[in-house]
């Protein structure tokens, strides 16, 4: 593959709007003129008392299982203001991360992850983690609404005990940049890349908010470049299709789909 396999193309990139400076910087590291297309605001949860709570026990549980930086970014913070932190967590506990931005940022923390699974999926946790879930007090901390219970679900049935909380919430930004919608409009946009369920499912309504009806004629010659399993099917629910899915399941990844779905 060239160095540059996106060079002279045009890529909108939906990601929370606190979190485009990373994938900006590989898309263009990879040729791409980048559009921002910021389909996420993320925020605090309606309320903190449920996750306080939580982390007033932490010694109760031997697990704390992480699914983005995000809940790690809230966690850390509410801890702060308890006057604790998550590298000086207790002895007992142990920490699990999906996803290796997840795990980074724990490690920024000063406190390692304890446990990666191999894929940057929840499923690939379940498959591969290291004790039986039997017994076992996990806390989940996970976005307010629209996030996987597939942990909780998949735990509960090997008989560990799960508390999950709202750590923070992903909402629907007001409405698309100009320099996005105005590429859009002209046809301009090679593809679109996708985070996450809710940047699909933010995406289609900013869109329809913008264009209307026709939005999804604007669609039909870009191509729709999922990060994982759970966002493709979000793809072909919302918007009928997915061009290409990245492997592995992170940013990397989904530079090297976007390039292979405009390679096809």
């Amino acid at each position: 593959m060239s160095a540059q396999p996106l060079q002279g193309r045009t890529i909108a990139v939906t990601r929370a709007d606190q979190q485009l400076g990373s994938a900006r910087t590989l898309f263009q590291a990879a040729g791409a003129q980048v559009l921002d297309l910021p389909a996420l605001v993320i925020g605090p949860p309606d309320e903190w008392g449920p996750l306080d709570d939580a982390l007033a026990e932490l010694e109760d549980f031997h697990w704390l299982l992480f699914s983005s930086s995000n809940g790690v970014d809230a966690v850390e913070e509410r801890l702060q203001l308890q006057g604790r932190c998550l590298a000086e967590r207790p002895a007992s506990l142990k920490i699990a991360a999906v996803g290796r931005k997840t795990a980074a940022r724990l490690e920024e923390l000063g406190a390692r992850a304890d446990f990666v699974p191999p894929q940057f999926v929840a499923d690939s946790l379940i498959e591969h983690f290291p004790v039986s879930g039997w017994g076992l007090r996990l806390l989940i901390p996970r976005v307010q609404s629209g996030g996987r219970s597939v942990l909780a679900e998949a735990f509960g049935e090997a008989g560990a005990r799960v508390v999950e909380v709202a750590a923070y919430e992903s909402r629907c930004p007001s409405s698309l940049p100009e320099a996005t919608a105005a590429a859009l409009q002209a046809g301009a946009v090679d593809a679109i890349t996708f985070s996450s369920g809710k940047t699909v499912l933010h995406t289609a309504q900013l869109l329809e908010q913008q264009f209307g009806e026709q939005w999804q004629q604007l669609l039909k010659t870009v191509s729709l470049v999922s990060i994982g399993p759970q966002t493709s099917q979000s793809c072909l629910a919302v918007l009928g299709r997915v061009d290409q899915e990245a492997t592995p399941h992170d940013l990397e990844g989904l530079v090297a789909a976007c390039a292979a779905a405009l390679r096809g």
